[in-house]
């Protein structure tokens, strides 16, 4: 079943590698190029699953969790972060933030989409 997911992530790169995978197993991506740009799309559509970096320019993966959890309209929506951050600090903020699971940079499509199905 096709699923709405939002890729949240700086590099242009990334987007279109994690855009890809997921659009070649059937999801309808939607791609925000930092915090602040996603904050916009949620607008009240559905999103059964949202992909984000850690280290992103304006608004940073980890705040960007904790102000979707202020928004009761996404605050269930399930957060996959898929970073190069591997540290166990990192792993442990972006958790107590609301993370529900953490892939890291590089990442098999795979593995990616594996993370999608069992989080979706």
């Amino acid at each position: 079943m096709s699923k709405s997911i939002l890729v949240i992530d700086d590099s242009a790169s990334v987007r279109q590698v994690v855009g890809m995978a997921l659009r070649g197993a059937g999801h309808e991506v939607c791609e925000a190029v930092d915090g602040q740009d996603a904050l916009k799309k949620l607008d009240g559509r559905k999103f059964h699953l949202i992909v984000c970096d850690v280290n992103m320019p304006n608004m940073d993966g980890i705040s960007f969790l904790k102000a979707i959890k202020q928004k009761p309209t996404y605050k269930f929506t399930p957060i996959l972060m898929l970073t190069t951050e591997s540290g166990a600090d990192k792993k442990a903020e972006g958790k107590a933030a609301g993370a529900k699971a953490w892939l890291v940079k590089p990442f098999k499509p795979d593995v990616l989409l594996n993370a999608v199905t069992k989080l979706t």
